[in-house]
């Protein structure tokens, strides 16, 4: 039975209203969030939980309704004034500075000062190192630029510098979509242990395994309007899907689909690329999804670059038996069939979040679409409407913005602009991060079909429960090699691919220095 808090929180939502060019992205929100207490908010993209988080933070202010902080009004001018009164956000958007440092960006707006009020680099050093170690992470140098971090890493020191603040209240807006295993438990020991000092978390995830497993309470959004509030347990998985969605979601995973022909499709002898790729041997087979599982950072994101031509590799690359050279994304989309990539932050490398939706698909084949220069904006719409209509993205509009999306239907832009492009080869790279459970239902039914249809597809994703659901075969990589290679033929569990992952680290002895 829903019950909406009335306890009085150390954060609480009344009424809240926010509209955006006439359309509501929240309507009469009211929750609470008390001291102590990990309160789980939860609703599909643009259900209206970012934007809830950014009427908290400062980012935006309410039309109608007040935000209480510590029993009173609270509006903060902007997100410094948020954290100033003791509030810690980790956005979904990173927040951080890519050309300052690790440190810097820890300690931004709070940096120790000489007496001639200049930063004084030692002791800021000396405090990001003690922070690193008061919180048990280690593997990021203080001193390394924030650009040079992988996702992950970036998403660990964002969280980082929102713990180091001592918060009274924690916002974190799917912190763990980038995160791999061992640092997605460290993140949850964190919370915990945050919430057992006091502190009040607000904790915003796709993941409903993680929601039951570290949660009070948990306040469903819907439609920009609050649903209702319950105790964790108080609803089964399939109520608080049929909460979240409105209707009954039927099946996140469709099943493996049965037939794997023999043909190869994408072959890999001896690549190497990076700083972590070496002498990797890989087949993908028609019609095949092989799965890639790996702790963060063993070669997973060096493997896709490399296929994709976006990083230098050495090695012998195969397209349906033909070898090629493929040293830029135009090479990829060339070779024979053609690779497609869905890179690991769609905003900055896969798609134009200010280009329309028809214009992002019609990216990889301007040739198609143009002549003597110019595009012709009725031959765009003529190419991409069937893909549009086949991947049912946003609300079937080609003229739709492609950042007004939410992530999940950005993913099927990404997707669809090169099922266009002719590609039979499909690298997807954590395709459902930050993306809600009713839009990884219609991508994995989407998988389904692409491969029945022949399409051969590489899929890493952090998430093993969907390696084990999704994959005709899964890969463990591990320090840029094959480390296990397991056929999942109904017997393969997240347990076993889990332990295969650690077993190759702890046989190196680096399985303590990931994340302590």
């Amino acid at each position: 039975m829903s019950r909406q808090a009335n306890e009085s929180g150390i954060l609480s939502a009344r009424g809240v209203s926010k509209s955006f060019g006439g359309v509501a992205a929240l309507h009469d929100v009211s929750f609470d969030v008390l001291p102590g207490e990990i309160h789980a908010l939860v609703g599909e993209n643009g259900a209206g939980k970012s934007t809830l988080v950014k009427i908290i933070a400062g980012a935006l202010s309410p039309d109608a309704g007040e935000v209480l902080f510590k029993g009173d009004p609270f509006k903060p001018s902007d997100p410094g004034a948020a954290a100033e009164a003791g509030i810690g956000i980790v956005f979904q958007e990173l927040p951080l500075i890519p050309d300052l440092t690790v440190a810097e960006n820890v300690f931004f707006d709070r940096q120790p000062l000489t007496r001639v009020r200049t930063v004084a680099r030692r002791r800021l050093r000396a405090e990001c190192v003690e922070a690193f170690e008061r919180f048990s992470l280690t593997g990021i140098d203080p001193e390394a630029q924030v650009r040079d971090l992988s996702v992950a890493s970036r998403q660990l020191v964002a969280i980082l510098k929102a713990l180091a603040a001592d918060p009274s209240l924690l916002v974190l807006d799917e912190a763990t979509a980038a995160l791999g295993p061992s640092e997605v438990t460290w993140l949850l020991e964190q919370v915990r242990a945050a919430a057992e000092a006091g502190v009040a978390v607000i904790y915003i995830s796709h993941r409903l395994a993680e929601i039951a497993d570290i949660c009070q309470r948990l306040t469903v959004l819907r439609n920009g309007e609050s649903v209702g509030s319950w105790r964790n347990g108080e609803l089964e998985s399939e109520e608080l899907v049929r909460a979240i969605l409105g209707r009954r979601l039927g099946q996140l995973y469709p099943g493996i689909p049965p037939t794997v022909k023999p043909k190869v499709m994408l072959e890999t002898k001896g690549l190497r690329a990076g700083r972590r790729l070496r002498n990797l041997d890989l087949q993908v087979k028609e019609g095949e999804i092989l799965g890639i599982a790996g702790l963060e950072g063993q070669g997973q994101l060096e493997l896709i670059l490399s296929l994709y031509g976006m990083l230098t590799s050495h090695g012998s690359i195969f397209v349906d038996g033909v070898e090629h050279r493929i040293n830029s994304p135009r090479d990829a989309l060339r070779a024979g069939i053609g690779l497609a990539l869905v890179p690991e932050d769609r905003k900055t490398e896969g798609l134009l979040p200010t280009l329309t939706i028809r214009e992002n698909l019609a990216l990889p084949v301007l040739h198609r679409v143009s002549h003597l220069g110019y595009i012709s904006s009725q031959k765009e719409a003529e190419l991409v409407g069937p893909t549009i209509h086949r991947l049912n993205i946003g609300r079937q509009d080609p003229s739709q913005l492609a950042g007004d999306l939410s992530g999940g239907n950005q993913q099927k832009v990404v997707v669809g602009k090169f099922l266009i492009s002719g590609a039979r080869v499909l690298l997807l790279y954590d395709l459902t991060r930050g993306v809600d459970v009713g839009a990884k239902a219609e991508m994995f039914l989407t998988l389904n079909e692409l491969a029945a249809e022949g399409y051969s597809m590489l899929f890493y994703s952090s998430d093993v429960t969907e390696l084990v659901n999704v994959a005709h075969r899964i890969v463990v990589m591990f320090d840029g090699l094959v480390c296990a290679d397991l056929l999942n033929d109904g017997s393969l569990d997240e347990e076993m691919i889990v332990a295969h992952m650690l077993n190759a680290a702890d046989r190196t002895g680096v399985v303590g220095s990931l994340v302590r």
